[in-house]
């Protein structure tokens, strides 16, 4: 499925794990640009907004790299964001606690594959910067994407891809250890 920023209701109709083509203005934001921007306020327009978890590198005005960062890090700081409009966060590894509550038919998350930094950058254009006195990997950077390939991780619903495929591990490592210990005892 293609979608193009500013996202809307039609992020509701996305299930945890499937795949779509993301084009249109992302806006980058890690963990000191989340805290500026609860500070000195949002310096884009929110409503239906694209947060990427992300510190490219950008070189005379050009995306070179811009891989995901863990979005973990930003759990407890993405609320006032999502109260604000943000319809969507690209990163990678997840995330859990309240902002799995604070989604919920608001938002969703998608995921990026980490180590492919330069095929993201070969998808986007730098438009502007804001926070430019936090430095190149933490200030807020307006980027437009040409149809970068992500996949959904956690649906408006809070279904959850990450846990999903954690807890189908964890069933089949207690499954084959079990087995083991039977036939170590002769069970």
């Amino acid at each position: 499925m293609k979608l193009t920023t500013p996202l809307g209701e039609e992020i509701k109709k996305l299930k945890a794990g499937d795949s779509i083509l993301l084009s249109g203005t992302v806006y980058t934001a890690r963990d000191e640009a989340h805290i500026k921007m609860k500070e000195k306020g949002i310096p884009f327009p929110p409503v239906g907004a694209v947060i990427y978890h992300c510190g490219p590198v950008i070189k005379d005005g050009k995306v070179i790299a811009a891989g995901p960062t863990t979005s973990a890090r930003m759990n407890s700081l993405s609320g006032f964001l999502i109260d604000a409009g943000v319809r969507a966060f690209i990163g990678k590894g997840g995330m859990s606690g309240e902002f799995l509550t604070q989604i919920k038919g608001r938002a969703i998350y998608l995921a990026y594959t980490g180590g492919c930094a330069a095929l993201a950058a070969a998808r986007m254009k730098c438009t502007g910067v804001h926070y430019s006195d936090l430095g190149m990997a933490e200030a807020v950077w307006e980027i437009i994407l040409d149809d970068l390939p992500l996949v959904v991780a956690i649906d408006s619903e809070g279904n959850d891809l990450f846990y999903d495929v954690g807890e189908k591990a964890k069933s089949q490592f207690l499954e084959r250890w079990s087995t083991k210990k039977a036939d170590e005892t002769g069970n």
